[in-house]
């Protein structure tokens, strides 16, 4: 890509924008062509909206171990990690192994295999909250179903989700914007808001059927929440009839056993996705015997809950490859202790030249703010600057950097001290050369 060194601090933020995103151009003829060619048979040339930035996305041809390369051969060091689901690199050999075992034995055999019970069994022992487990094929599919099952169970319409979040596509109260949502009974509260969220629930503690929060948020700035905001959440559930779910589908990975592990907090359902499958679509949610048995079809009265993919035996053998091999509870303290070290050093390049901005997270998962200002929740990144991440983010691609458009970067099983290295020096020469700008 064209040299990073030229000075630009005369730049304002927007002339400094336009610049990078010029010079990002002129390094991707190939990945603008096959944009270009996308739009003509896809809406804006994109299937996902979070892939989307100007001038165009690059394309991406190959990965291996922690790396990516876009298709005008630019190696980048993989940051993104598929928004938290790639934790296991791109070419891990005993995820390899699994799937070419599962696609020699048959694909879509129609019927179940001793496949989705084992795998139950591994999330069962893992997380603390699953008495019993269902396979979902996403995140959004999984958040649907347990919150579908809490308003059936509990006979209630109303779900308390909080301003910022994002729990799916047509489950977003944040920067995607609600026009999609699902036409639920919605009760908005702040994330980390003690007494605002006790009083919200203490008024329509008679119509809520479920409180939805995630113990972290992702895409809603990696802002951890309380501890006795949680333990409020579980209190109040309790005392007035109200499942209390987790959404772990991305934190699930920040602990052994996931943040409702590491908080000592037990949520009634929880749900998952991402990570677990071994880079293949997967979602799951479970939770309490009491909930989950009413899906049971031995039943009168059952819960219906079907699709074709449930329980594909791809992702369910790369599933159990990677949470019995490989992503063990001790390679999950591992990466999330590296995590919170390289924070902590990309906090301290940023104090060390005193500017306003920060990095938030927990273990593996971090965000880069453009703001010095106090963040407790979703809702307080909207005031930074969009210009500013949108900077930020370039620059790192064009020191061979692949980070999200929002700031956030994600460790992989594969990353070890050159990448950490890497990624904390072209930080720091963002710093250097913008840093006035931010």
């Amino acid at each position: 890509m064209p040299d990073t060194q030229v000075e630009r601090t005369n730049f304002d933020l927007t002339a400094a924008l336009e610049d990078a995103e010029a010079r990002f151009a002129e390094a991707n003829p190939t990945s603008a062509g096959l944009y270009e060619q996308a739009c003509r048979a896809m809406p804006g040339g994109n299937t996902r909206t979070v892939l989307y930035y100007p001038p165009f996305p690059v394309s991406l041809a190959r990965g291996d171990g922690c790396y990516v390369e876009d298709a005008d051969g630019h190696r980048y060091a993989d940051f993104v990690v598929e928004q938290t689901a790639g934790i296991y690199g791109h070419s891990e050999p005993a995820i390899q192994r699994a799937i070419s075992s599962a696609l020699a034995q048959g694909i879509t055999l129609g019927g179940p295999t001793p496949r989705e019970g084992r795998l139950a069994e591994i999330m069962c022992e893992r997380f603390p909250s699953l008495d019993m487990v269902r396979f979902t094929n996403s995140g959004t599919e999984a958040n649907l179903m347990a919150l579908s099952a809490a308003r059936a169970f509990t006979g209630r319409t109303g779900i308390l989700a909080f301003e910022g979040s994002y729990h799916g596509s047509v489950l977003s109260f944040g920067a995607y914007g609600n026009r999609m949502n699902v036409p639920f009974e919605w009760v908005m509260g702040r994330y980390n808001d003690m007494e605002g969220t006790r009083e919200l629930i203490e008024e329509h503690r008679d119509s809520l059927a479920a409180i939805i929060i995630e113990p972290m948020t992702g895409s809603g700035g990696c802002i951890p929440a309380e501890r006795e905001f949680l333990q409020m959440l579980r209190d109040a559930a309790d005392e007035h009839g109200i499942l209390l779910q987790f959404d772990e589908v991305m934190t699930s990975r920040l602990g052994p056993g996931g943040l409702q592990k590491e908080h000592g907090i037990t949520p009634d359902m929880t749900s998952f996705g991402k990570y677990i499958g071994g880079g293949l679509t997967f979602g799951a949610f479970g939770g309490k015997a009491e909930v989950m048995s009413r899906f049971d079809p031995r039943e009168a009265g059952h819960f219906g809950h079907a699709g074709t993919f449930n329980n594909n035996v791809l992702t369910m053998q790369a599933a159990i490859a990677g949470m019995s091999e490989v992503f063990t509870e001790q390679a999950a303290v591992e990466i999330n202790a590296e995590g919170d070290l390289l924070r902590q050093r990309l906090n301290g390049a940023i104090e060390a030249r005193n500017l306003p901005v920060q990095v938030t997270g927990c273990g593996s998962m971090m965000m880069f703010h453009p703001t010095a200002d106090e963040l407790t929740g979703p809702a307080d990144t909207d005031a930074a600057p969009k210009e500013a991440r949108a900077l930020f983010h370039l620059e790192m691609m064009a020191r061979a950097h692949y980070v999200s458009r929002r700031g956030m970067m994600v460790l992989s099983l594969p990353m070890g001290p050159d990448e950490f290295d890497g990624l904390t020096a072209a930080f720091e020469d963002i710093l250097d050369t913008y840093g006035a700008l931010f």
